[in-house]
């Protein structure tokens, strides 16, 4: 089970990573304009170096034919690190530059995932993770949580090397379904994430406990005081 951050911004990279079990991170060209750095690269190498070789970097390609994808692709993994999983959009282009960069041994994840037909052909081709939109999905009436599991039991079946890693989510519900459907990763947003632990009633039991301890060993008496 992975979670991986949707997010280019440092300080929320930071302290995700500082306080979570956070695998890796993912960028797009919507997230990289919320944070608008001047200089790309050198803002994706501060990422690699908060995050470490041991989490996964994911960066999406702009191109919309397979040649330059893959040109794109190169400049990426020199600018950056040859670790880098590079985001491909099933595209009938980018289906081709998926099974290039897999032939040159590139990591890649197949990205902008909508349909079970589109996730079986990134999966043919060789993609390392597949990333279907599930919030995107809902939005246009299909069940996304079909489309997991039903990927999910073709991964397994076939012996693919390959991981759902859910994408594009509003809320809590989205990302605790996709895991349970069959998904080993989500890439969702800081705030979704930190959602989790906006419940009241995780403060609620802190402070009775807290009140409950003082009441034996005197206000503000902590552990470490004993």
């Amino acid at each position: 089970m992975e979670f991986i951050l949707d997010t280019v911004n440092l300080e929320e990279i930071k302290d995700g990573v500082d306080h979570m079990p956070i695998a890796g991170v993912t960028s797009n060209p919507s997230i990289v304009k919320k944070t608008s750095p001047e200089d790309f690269f050198g803002h994706m190498r501060k990422v690699r170096e908060i995050i470490g070789k041991e989490r996964s970097l994911h960066v999406q390609v702009i191109s919309l034919d397979a040649e330059t994808i893959v040109k794109e692709a190169h400049r990426i993994l020199e600018e950056i690190d040859d670790q880098v999983y590079i985001k491909v959009p099933v595209s009938y282009e980018g289906l081709k530059a998926i099974k290039i960069l897999k032939s040159e041994g590139v990591n890649v994840t197949a990205t902008a995932v909508y349909d079970l037909m589109q996730a079986y052909f990134a999966l043919a081709a060789g993609a390392d993770y597949i990333a279907p939109y599930v919030n995107r999905i809902g939005n246009l009436g299909a069940d996304p949580m079909e489309l997991i599991s039903n990927l999910q039991d073709r991964i397994e079946d076939d012996g693919y090397d390959c991981k759902i890693v859910a994408a594009s989510f509003k809320g809590v519900e989205q990302v605790k379904n996709a895991f349970n459907y069959g998904a080993e990763a989500i890439t969702a947003p800081y705030a979704v994430l930190k959602q989790v632990f906006a419940n009241p009633n995780i403060d609620k039991a802190v402070t009775d406990f807290n009140n409950d301890w003082y009441a034996v060993y005197g206000e503000g008496k902590g552990i470490c005081d004993l």
